[in-house]
């Protein structure tokens, strides 16, 4: 009797680089074991619960052998994002079952593709517009259903309190981050960083939430090590989330 192959594959990994039967009821719902010829490790993603070390195993497939790319055409940037000490990070999240084999059980969510095809590096987009004063905290999400990024920004008092004196504004800080005006000019601050530092376009924040409470501990939007929690921080911003989609979208005649 032929037995049909399921396996875990990328274009980036030039094909399949695990192996399982679906008529082996042990390899049921998984990728099962890794190719001859090349290595699957797994790595620690604290931001959303998951440790290789942990009492079930899961973590970041990485994948590392003959079966790699060299990285992507002309983009430098996006292949240092992936590529690290020769292990391709493939951004899908896998849990080692008892017996050995890997299963794909969720997608890490600082890199994601848009609806028009275009990866996304969310963290580094954070560590970029991060650069800009007005920022103090910055938590950029993308919609794999949607072509634009949106953001929720953790404004700077100092500056933010600085440039609304020069407008005239003498409203405290909670009142001053509701106001319209400080949403369009911290949009044009994030567009700024955005051209200088020679972003594509769909790299660019099209709306952002601004909020007064940076994020923390407390409430579980951070790690031990300040790194978002995204799938926490989504659950928090949601009601913002949805709206600034909504207002983003074409008006309909």
């Amino acid at each position: 009797m032929s037995r049909a192959l399921f396996a875990l594959g990328l274009t980036e990994t030039l094909g399949g680089t695990s192996l399982s039967y679906p008529d082996d009821m042990s390899m049921l719902g998984t990728v099962g074991i890794p190719a001859v010829y090349n290595e699957i490790r797994l790595e620690e993603v604290p931001e959303m619960g998951y440790d290789p070390l942990g009492e079930n195993p899961s973590g970041e497939i990485c994948i590392r052998g003959k079966c790699l790319f060299s990285g992507y055409y002309k983009n430098p940037e996006l292949t240092e994002e992936v590529m690290k000490d020769g292990w391709f990070h493939t951004g899908d999240i896998g849990e080692i079952l008892p017996n050995g084999v890997l299963k794909v059980i969720d997608r890490k969510k600082n890199l994601i593709k848009l609806s028009q095809g275009e990866y996304v590096a969310l963290e580094h987009l954070e560590s970029i517009y991060g650069q800009n004063p007005i920022v103090q905290d910055i938590w950029v999400y993308g919609d794999s259903f949607k072509s634009m990024l949106v953001a929720v920004i953790i404004p700077n008092p100092e500056i933010l309190n600085r440039w609304a004196k020069d407008l005239g504004l003498t409203k405290p800080f909670e009142e001053l981050c509701s106001l319209s005006e400080i949403q369009e000019h911290i949009i044009s601050e994030l567009k700024s960083t955005a051209e200088k530092n020679k972003l594509s376009r769909f790299e660019y924040i099209k709306a952002v939430t601004v909020d007064t409470k940076p994020f923390d501990i407390e409430r579980d939007l951070v790690t031990a090590t300040l790194k978002n929690r995204r799938n926490n921080l989504l659950k928090y911003y949601k009601v913002s989330v949805d709206e600034m989609y909504r207002k983003l979208e074409p008006k309909r005649s």
